[in-house]
């Protein structure tokens, strides 16, 4: 698992190109994402970013985004599997507003650096131009002919450096001769969810409403109306949710499928959403949605039809 230890320990980049990348501009840009995401878009100064959710009329969530304010356009940073689904809803919606879309996935390279060292390992890159590091989560400082963004996907610490395409070999360079090693796909996951950090098309779905995922930094509960407000509204007002997303540890080193049920006294406590064996705490880590009642009496679980040889508990 190339990476592995350096991203528990020290720090990596993690090679993000197929991430979606959408330039939003016009003078309705800031009304139109303001309407359409979960997030303070008007607040957002130049320089400045935040995650969101973009949802259905049912509440539903359709993607997730990181936005960027840069200037005179917005950046939006999406899965790779969402990028032409939130084109597509967001053109939907365009209709007398002065707005454009135009999908840069192709046009920008972006590398992630993570880990607890990934602060100093960012600002060793380039010894005539040293790499900014943004002090609060999502400022954005400009470097070279693009920018980098405090974002952490695999854990608490983390930096996504974005660069037009053309300029990827240099960046990979400068990466080598920092002695900054790559983390594979398979390492960041297991970090990820060791750290207990969702993705969303793996943890969370469209069969998810927000405040079941946890992600409550994702949605401003004052900033008026947008597209699924009125769910969400109704799920806080009335606290009206049954499960919740949660970090859960199980007693094993074969990692459940998606969803695998927890149970309780033979009774379902949680759902499994993923899960892989961690070598470093010798024991399989896996989000999991967890009954609210079960979150609060915090029992042992066990997998299903494993009683008793493979018990669970939050963490």
């Amino acid at each position: 698992m190339t990476g592995y230890e350096a991203l528990r320990n020290r720090a990596v980049w993690i090679d993000l190109d197929g991430r979606g990348k959408i330039r939003v501009t016009g003078d309705d840009r800031v009304r139109l994402l303001h309407a359409m995401t979960t997030n303070h878009v008007e607040q957002l100064a130049p320089g400045q970013g935040h995650y969101a959710f973009f949802l259905n009329s049912q509440g539903r969530i359709l993607a997730d985004v990181y936005l960027f304010h840069l200037g005179d356009y917005f950046l939006l940073d999406t899965e790779p599997e969402t990028a032409l689904k939130i084109y597509e809803h967001l053109d939907k919606y365009i209709i007398a507003d002065d707005v454009t879309l135009a999908n840069e996935t192709a046009a920008w390279s972006t590398i992630a650096i993570e880990g607890p060292d990934a602060a100093s390992a960012l600002a060793s890159l380039d010894a005539v131009n040293p790499a900014p590091v943004p002090t609060h989560d999502y400022d954005i400082a400009a470097w070279q002919s693009g920018f980098v963004a405090r974002v952490a996907a695999t854990g608490p610490l983390g930096f996504r450096l974005f660069t037009p395409m053309a300029g990827r070999p240099s960046l990979l360079a400068q990466l080598a001769a920092a002695g900054i090693e790559q983390a594979d796909t398979e390492a960041a996951r297991t970090v990820r969810i060791e750290n207990g950090k969702p993705r969303y098309g793996e943890e969370i779905t469209e069969r998810y409403l927000t405040q079941e995922t946890a992600q409550l930094h994702a949605v401003h509960f004052s900033k008026g109306c947008y597209l699924g407000q009125e769910i969400v509204e109704r799920v806080r007002s009335r606290a009206q949710i049954h499960r919740k997303l949660a970090s859960v540890r199980i007693r094993s080193t074969v990692a459940p499928p998606p969803g695998t049920k927890l149970k309780v006294d033979g009774k379902d406590a949680a759902e499994i959403a993923s899960a892989v064996f961690s070598p470093a705490l010798g024991e399989v880590a896996a989000l999991a949605y967890v009954r609210t009642e079960q979150e609060a009496a915090r029992r042992d679980m066990y997998v299903d039809g494993t009683e008793p040889s493979q018990s669970a508990h939050l963490v």
